[in-house]
C-alpha cells in the first residue's frame, strides 16, 4: 500500500510542474525575442521612430509602446488563469500545439485588431527608451519568476483565447512570440518607401 501511495505522489508531483525542457524553452524564448526587438530599435532617431508608412499603420515607437503595454496585460491575464483551480481534464479542449501557436502568432498575413487596453495611445512613457527599459525590466522579472516557479501551468486552461482554448504556459509563449510579430512589423516599417535614412 505504501508503495502505491508513493508512486501516486511521485506521479502527481511530476505532473504538477513544468519539465526542465519546457522551462528552458520558455525562458530562453522570452530572452531571445526581447534581444531581437532591442537590436531592431537600437540607435533609431525620432524621425525614424515616428515615421508611419501610412495613416492606418503604427510607427516603430507605437509598436514598442504596444509591446510594453502587452507585457503587463498578457502576464496579468495568465496570472488570472492561474488563480482559478487547476483542471487538467480541460486539456482535451486545446486543439493547437505550442509550435502551431508560435507559427500562427508570427504570421503577419493574418491581421488582428488589438484591444483597447493594448493601444499605443495608452502608453505612459515619454519615449521609446523609457518603454524599452520598462519592457526589459518586466521581461527579466517574468523570466526569473518562471525559473524559480514550480507550479503547473499546463493544467490551468483559458477557455477563450485568441487561438481558442490555451493553457497558461501557452499564454506565456504567446506573450513572447507577440514580440516577434511586432519586431517583424518594425522591420516592415523600415523597408517602407519614404522611411528616413538618418
Amino acid at each position: 500500500m505504501l508503495v502505491i501511495i508513493s508512486m501516486l505522489l511521485f506521479s502527481f508531483a511530476g505532473y504538477c510542474q513544468l519539465t526542465k525542457d519546457e522551462k528552458d524553452k520558455v525562458t530562453q524564448h522570452l530572452a531571445s525575442t526581447l534581444d531581437i526587438l532591442s537590436k531592431s530599435v537600437e540607435g533609431l532617431n525620432e524621425a525614424q521612430l515616428n515615421f508611419r508608412p501610412d495613416t492606418g499603420r503604427w510607427s516603430i515607437k507605437e509598436c514598442v509602446y504596444h509591446l510594453a503595454l502587452s507585457e503587463t496585460n498578457i502576464w496579468g491575464w495568465m496570472q488570472g488563469i492561474m488563480q482559478a483551480p487547476a483542471n487538467p481534464d480541460k486539456r482535451t479542449s486545446i486543439k493547437m500545439t505550442d509550435d502551431q501557436l508560435l507559427a500562427g502568432i508570427e504570421d503577419r498575413n493574418k491581421k488582428i485588431k488589438t484591444g483597447e487596453p493594448f493601444e499605443p495611445k495608452n502608453a505612459k512613457w515619454a519615449n521609446k527608451d523609457e518603454a524599452m527599459a520598462f519592457l526589459k525590466a518586466e521581461r527579466e522579472k517574468h523570466i526569473n519568476y518562471l525559473k524559480e516557479s514550480g507550479v503547473d501551468y499546463r493544467s490551468h486552461i483559458a477557455e477563450q483565447g485568441p487561438a481558442g482554448p490555451m493553457d497558461a504556459y501557452q499564454i506565456i509563449l504567446l506573450m513572447s512570440q507577440h514580440t516577434v510579430r511586432h519586431t517583424k512589423q518594425i522591420e516592415e516599417v523600415k523597408a517602407s518607401p519614404g522611411y528616413p535614412s538618418m
